[in-house]
């Protein structure tokens, strides 16, 4: 690869006694897997930089699906995520690096990260609008299409006070049954424009984007919410450092 790219550390871990192996994920290229030789030595200049949540601009090189990098540099300091919010953009990045195809570009994808990520670190009150609207995104960016307001039954549009059942490929149908699956038309449309003006449209938003990341993330449970679970009571750290296993 030649010239400079955007660029986030979606996750990265020790390799050999002086690397690092990193996943990015960059506006062009997508998520990438690259060597950062020397990284953690002493007189690295690159130690402190690559860090998640940093804004970078990264150079990378080779032919395998392990890039070699060639440099980085840091466009400003890390966005001040902590606490609540700090797990929650561990979150974006774990299901970044769950979901996405090896050097597939999402370049609109990775402006709506950066946005997911601004909004967390500006945000006081609660993360989740911030969070849902960036599953949905991230689901319309990989073709999870459905349509939010048409019965998928007759072609109707939804009614605000009816209830429809959520079926994978085919979409929303009128239903009287009441389950996990259950949304109404007012869940609906707020789904569509991304907005949830309540408490009840954002729980109906969690229950729809659970359901629909479930096929991309397997049977393996999210390490990012194990974390929240047991140490979001505690003082987190502003920034989350890259630590040896």
């Amino acid at each position: 690869m030649e010239g400079w790219q955007r660029a986030f550390v979606l996750h990265g871990r020790p390799y050999s006694e002086t690397s690092l192996l990193l996943d990015i994920f960059s506006e062009s290229h997508g998520r990438v897997r690259v060597l950062a030789k020397g990284a953690r030595s002493k007189r690295s200049a690159l130690k402190g930089a690559l860090q998640p949540f940093t804004p970078l601009l990264l150079r990378w090189g080779g032919r395998g699906e392990v890039k070699t990098l060639r440099g980085a540099e840091p466009v400003s300091l890390a966005l001040p995520l902590s606490g609540i919010a700090l797990y929650c953009g561990l979150y974006v990045n774990e299901l970044l690096s769950r979901v996405l195809q090896n050097e597939t570009a999402f370049s609109e994808l990775f402006f709506d990260y950066l946005e997911c990520l601004q909004t967390l670190a500006a945000t006081e009150g609660s993360p989740e609008p911030a969070l849902r609207r960036f599953e949905l995104a991230m689901l319309g960016h990989l073709g999870y299409g459905v349509d939010f307001l048409h019965c998928a039954g007759s072609g109707e549009d939804v009614s605000d006070e009816m209830t429809y059942s959520y079926r994978e490929e085919k979409g929303f149908i009128a239903s009287i049954v009441i389950n996990n699956r259950s949304f109404t038309g007012r869940h609906l449309k707020a789904l569509y424009a991304r907005e949830f003006p309540d408490i009840d449209t954002l729980r109906a938003a969690k229950r729809f984007t659970r359901i629909a990341l479930k096929p991309y993330l397997g049977g393996r449970p999210l390490k990012s919410q194990e974390l929240f679970r047991q140490f979001v009571p505690k003082k987190a750290p502003s920034v989350p450092p890259i630590k040896e296993e």
